[in-house]
């Protein structure tokens, strides 16, 4: 492709940007008036990825040209500059192009940099990704244990709501408000919101007249019925299915469809719908990497339209406590803007007008719906994601969620909205004392987000140690997709001696 060709080409695609202004526009002036022009860059950036732009990398490195890999925080202003340089390498004329000068690089910089203060804290000066550390329950009587994580460099301490009491959460709170008081530095509460827990419940095996088992055998090419856990006579029962299998959110089994894919404990067992009643569903077992399905095991549906509210009732009883207690509340199970709306009226009639939210994304309905849960987010000024790798693995399949965490990072940085990059963080070392090497890549690769999650373990303190030595020397190499070019000793080395 020629410098004229490709000039023409992208400055059709710089005049659709140009037209789309008016709606664009629509859409900042209804966000809140920090993220106006953060929503305007996304709208952009969703119009722009709507081309391949492929084509067009190689050409652009060999002129010495921005390639639009790196786009996403300011993309009017990287694409008339790239036209402006092709205009200049042919001899043309540069001052017409653009009327006025739309955010740039640097702007959108500080904008990223101002949010995650904003929803994190502590004035950073540098992007710098904070650390977030689920607190263990020796968190509520061991105030020790909970100053040396501080000590070691956890920036926001994480409670999650699913697991211990009210009594327990209030007391870690307390502990947390004691040890802020010592330091000049406030470390942030983050609260998780527990969302609908699609699980496992009771197990029944019908060949066997016994109570109910806390797991049972299962293997490739048997079938099991799924059925609500509302006591009802097993009439519906399918000749040859032994094993019955109580669901602890009911719903599932109105929203389910015939073959449907269904995955149980991470997605270790896998299988799909192949019949269905008004109160049960038939699972034919596709995959067994177990030999046993365990009661309280997750249940992942990813081709399914899941009719469950976000907020649970157990979600909206908590809701208060979440609010007085909490810097920044983790919204499970978000899937819509509608999601994203109930929540923030539930917040207004609380009166909880200053609390940060993040959006945990962790099924594909999320994921689909990232841009309208991002533009209807931004109608509150302290918002971020949290990519959880757990759940969105098992929904779209371990080989697409290195694409798809990506894919994330790149709208969320579009959006200037900043990320917890989530899910099995240097997992090995925080329960067994010593990393595999690819969690450590992992670790660095999360170097690009504002915030990185560990969960509790026996080695936490290590696992914070090494999470901020990683973190620290990956700040100097790397700012988000750019590549910071930290002058290297091995280079600074040789051409000493050589």
């Amino acid at each position: 492709m020629g410098i004229r060709q490709l000039e023409e080409e992208l400055t059709e695609i710089l005049e659709e940007l140009a037209r789309v202004d008016p709606f664009a526009d629509l859409i900042s002036a209804n966000v809140h008036k920090n993220y106006a022009p953060s929503a305007k860059n996304l709208y952009k950036y969703l119009v722009l990825r709507s081309h391949d732009l492929r084509r067009y990398h190689d050409k652009l490195s060999e002129l010495g040209i921005s390639s639009l890999r790196t786009v996403e925080g300011y993309v009017h202003a990287n694409l008339i500059s790239v036209i402006k340089n092709l205009r200049v390498l042919q001899g043309k004329a540069v001052n017409d192009i653009e009327k006025y000068t739309p955010l740039g690089y640097q702007q959108s910089k500080k904008l990223i940099k101002k949010h995650a203060n904003e929803l994190f804290g502590h004035g950073r000066k540098k992007h710098r990704a904070q650390i977030m550390v689920t607190l263990p329950s020796e968190a509520a009587t061991d105030q020790k244990l909970l100053r040396a994580m501080v000590q070691k460099g956890m920036d926001i301490a994480r409670i999650n709501l699913s697991h211990g009491t009210i009594e327990e959460w209030t007391k870690m709170i307390q502990n947390l408000q004691q040890i802020n008081k010592e330091r000049r530095r406030k470390i942030k509460i983050y609260i998780d919101l527990s969302g609908p827990k699609i699980r496992v419940g009771r197990i029944f095996d019908l060949t066997k007249k016994s109570k109910p088992k806390s797991k049972a055998k299962i293997e490739k090419g048997q079938t099991l019925v799924l059925r609500k856990s509302n006591n009802l006579p097993f009439v519906d029962v399918q000749n040859g299915d032994n094993l019955v299998v109580e669901v602890l959110q009911p719903q599932i089994i109105d929203d389910v469809k015939l073959g449907d894919r269904i995955f149980f404990d991470d997605g270790v067992i896998k299988g799909h719908i192949i019949s269905k009643t008004e109160d049960s569903a038939e699972v034919l077992l596709d995959e067994c990497y177990k030999k046993k399905l365990g009661r309280e095991k997750g249940i992942n549906l990813p081709d399914t339209k899941l009719n469950l509210p976000a907020l649970t009732d157990v979600d909206e009883k908590l809701l208060p406590f979440a609010c007085a207690n909490a810097d920044i509340i983790g919204y499970s199970f978000v899937r819509s803007r509608n999601d994203v709306q109930y929540l923030y009226d539930r917040l207004d009639q609380i009166g909880a007008v200053d609390l940060g939210v993040v959006f945990k994304i962790e099924n594909r309905e999320a994921f689909e719906n990232l841009p309208e849960i991002l533009f209807q987010g931004m109608h509150r000024p302290r918002i971020g994601v949290m990519i959880a790798r757990g759940d969105l693995a098992v929904e779209l399949g371990f080989e697409r969620i290195s694409e798809v965490q990506d894919e994330l990072l790149w709208l969320c940085e579009a959006a200037h909205v900043p990320v917890i990059w989530a899910t099995q963080v240097l997992e090995t070392l925080a329960k067994k004392g010593i990393p595999t090497r690819a969690e450590i890549s992992d670790a660095a690769r999360g170097a690009r987000a504002e915030c990185v999650m560990l969960n509790k373990g026996p080695y936490i303190l290590d696992a914070i140690k090494m999470l901020k030595n990683i973190l620290r020397k990956m700040n100097a190499h790397v700012s988000k997709k750019k590549a910071s070019l930290r002058a290297l000793n091995v280079a600074k080395n040789y051409t000493t001696y050589a």
